[in-house]
């Protein structure tokens, strides 16, 4: 395999956690299957384990609060890939808040995940979630 192609797939899977901010942010969980596979698991103090899709979107949708917003920033992203299959880990900060105020929570996690390749493009096929840190104001 040349040097290229694990290039140009770590950046895509470094892109995939931006898609997902975006979604997340956005408030698009129709788009999930962007950048969830069919079978996603997702482990997470607040969630449990959420298998499939249908069940990240009805989290992802039960989780809204009226008026407030979030903004997931990733950082620290690191990607091993190994043919179609990668292992990535990243940083993530959130923040909530409400229109036009400084946030109200932050918090730090931490996010290993287990990608895949599909005829669509890599996708988040498990992913584990921890929390570092929140503060509440």
């Amino acid at each position: 395999m040349s040097v290229a192609a694990p290039t140009a797939d770590r950046v895509e899977i470094t892109e995939l956690f931006a898609r997902l901010a975006n979604l997340l942010d956005e408030c698009r969980h129709e788009d999930a299957p962007t950048v969830y596979h069919d079978d996603i698991v997702v482990r997470s103090p607040r969630g449990g384990e959420l298998r499939g899709l249908d069940e990240v979107s009805a989290h992802l949708k039960r989780s809204r609060v009226e008026g407030e917003h979030t903004q997931h920033v990733h950082g620290d992203v690191l990607v091993h890939v190994d043919g179609d299959h990668a292992e990535a880990t990243a940083n993530q900060l959130v923040y909530f808040y409400r229109d036009g105020e400084p946030p109200h929570r932050t918090s730090g996690l931490r996010v290993a995940c287990a990608v895949a390749r599909t005829p669509e493009g890599w996708r988040f096929s498990e992913m584990r979630i921890t929390i570092a840190w929140m503060h509440e104001k």
